[in-house]
């Protein structure tokens, strides 16, 4: 069930997240300044921005792998806090997939994809490798299960890194920067797995430079400088009537690309 909350201006919505007046320091350095944002169960947000502008920093604070000074983060109607329970609730609905793919080099990807359901979630290894299976087969990289990461293409792995992250049946999936780091041949791939999810229902919020993705897939596209939303919208008015100087910049230079 959608959890109910109040949002920042004290109307009752359902929302999977809801950050109201986040805030997050690196020592004197301000990161994120003022983050009003709720995202609805099945609403897919892009994250845009230059290099610097907190995107990444955002999603972060989501699972608590970066901790916020001020303000409030709520996932799936918990309150995201400092205690290790809470931490750890709200990471079993987020699921999280990085620019650098983070798979242990000494597993297969079947084992790749099994461990964290086996010792996080307490699932037999059968259950947990039936489920490993399938979602390899879903991302279309079953057949390299029995192979090790060193072995596969950036693609492969970064595919291998999201259905190793949906072995946890998340209710949120976050990328930060997915295809930054492979060749131009191997994105379309995982673009393609992206969009599959998004045509799921899956509740995604991703951090890209890749606008033919959030033209296709983003219900909202949010631009970021300064550590703060300096705007959102829906894909169509983002592109074609952007309000704000610095969008209109950002994007003259991206697009030009």
């Amino acid at each position: 069930m959608t959890p109910h909350v109040a949002n920042l201006s004290g109307t009752a919505v359902d929302a999977m997240i809801v950050m109201a007046d986040v805030e997050k320091w690196y020592g004197a350095y301000k990161a994120l300044s003022g983050i009003n944002l709720e995202v609805r169960r099945g609403e897919r947000i892009v994250l845009c921005g230059p290099s610097g502008s907190g995107k990444s920093t955002l999603i972060r604070c989501i699972n608590h792998l970066e901790a916020y000074q001020k303000g409030e983060i709520r996932v799936g109607g918990t309150r995201l806090g400092d205690d290790s329970r809470t931490i750890d609730k709200v990471r079993r609905e987020v699921g999280m997939v990085f620019q650098h793919f983070n798979l242990f080099p000494h597993m297969t990807v079947l084992e790749n994809c099994m461990l964290a359901p086996v010792r996080a979630l307490g699932v037999s290894r059968k259950e947990a490798e039936e489920t490993a299976r399938g979602l390899l087969e879903r991302v279309k990289i079953l057949e390299q299960a029995d192979k090790y990461p060193a072995q596969l293409s950036g693609g492969q792995q970064q595919r291998v890194a999201i259905a190793r992250a949906l072995c946890m049946r998340p209710s949120v999936m976050l990328f930060d920067e997915p295809t930054s780091a492979l060749d131009p041949e191997m994105v379309k791939e995982v673009l393609d797995t992206m969009i599959g999810l998004a045509e799921e229902g899956m509740t995604m919020i991703c951090v890209t430079h890749e606008m033919g993705f959030a033209r296709q897939v983003a219900d909202r596209v949010i631009f970021m400088a300064g550590g703060a939303i300096v705007e959102e919208a829906p894909p169509q008015e983002f592109f074609t009537r952007p309000r704000h100087e610095r969008t209109r910049k950002f994007l003259g230079e991206i697009l030009s690309h």
